[in-house]
Formats: C-alpha cells, structure tokens, sequence
C-alpha cells in the first residue's frame, strides 16, 4: 500500500509514528468556541482499501482545546484536505502558517456492504448502549 501526494508534504516526527503531521497552508484566528476550515494544501490519494483519518494532535487538544472534526478521506478523493479545527477554549487562538494542525492516520477498511435481516442472532452484549459495561 502507497498512497500518492500531489501537491503539500506529510511529515513524521520519528519513524514509527503512527499519523503523520498534516500542516495549515494559511494564518488564520480560531474563535474561542468556534471553529474553522483550514485549508493545508495537501492533496493526497489514499489507497483503494485504505481511508485517512484526520485526528487531533495531543499537544494542541491538551494545551490549547482544540480538536479536529469531520476527518475522513475517502479512497477515490483527490481534492485539497480541508482540517476542520474547533477551538474548545476561552481564548482565540491563532494558527500561523506551516504550523502542524492535525494528524493523518491511513488504515484499512472492510468495503463490505451491510445485508438487511430481520432478526440478529444472540450476543453476549445484546443491545445493552452506551455505559452498559462499566465506567
């Protein structure tokens, strides 16, 4: 598996690193509780089998509260990647060009299609939702 870049870098801080840092191609003010499309410049083609994964770096979302949304690159994509970054703290908080904004993490998936039934079989879990296990 490669993917290809067509235009902007990803880089790796050290080799085993599992995302590679996503940059902004632009300076730009994130309002406190507001967010912002952050254009990168990167124009990448993820492999057939494969999706990118926009996450926020740990940094940014421990210090300052900012955190990436709506991150999923499609096998197929070949437009500019577009971080979208939301600023969960009290402050505005400026993001300079080059700065490293998110992190691009490319991972297999099943392209399998759902079947309709109309029963399931019996699990261990059941339907029992969120919280059922324990905290």
């Amino acid at each position: 598996m490669r993917g290809q870049i067509k235009q902007g870098s990803l880089t790796r801080a050290n080799p085993l690193d599992a995302g590679q840092d996503v940059r902004s191609s632009i300076t730009v003010i994130i309002p406190a509780k507001e967010s912002v499309l952050i254009p990168t410049g990167l124009v990448i083609n993820v492999p057939e089998g494969y999706v990118g994964l926009l996450w926020s770096r740990s940094g940014l979302s421990v210090k300052h509260r900012l955190e990436v949304g709506a991150g999923c690159i499609d096998s197929g994509y070949n437009g500019e990647v577009l971080v979208h970054l939301y600023n969960h703290g009290c402050y505005d908080y400026t993001v300079e060009a080059g700065d490293k904004i998110a992190q691009l993490l490319t991972l297999p998936v099943s392209l399998d299609s759902y079947e309709q039934v109309d029963e399931f079989g019996e699990s261990l879990r059941g339907s029992d939702g969120f919280g059922s296990s324990g905290y």
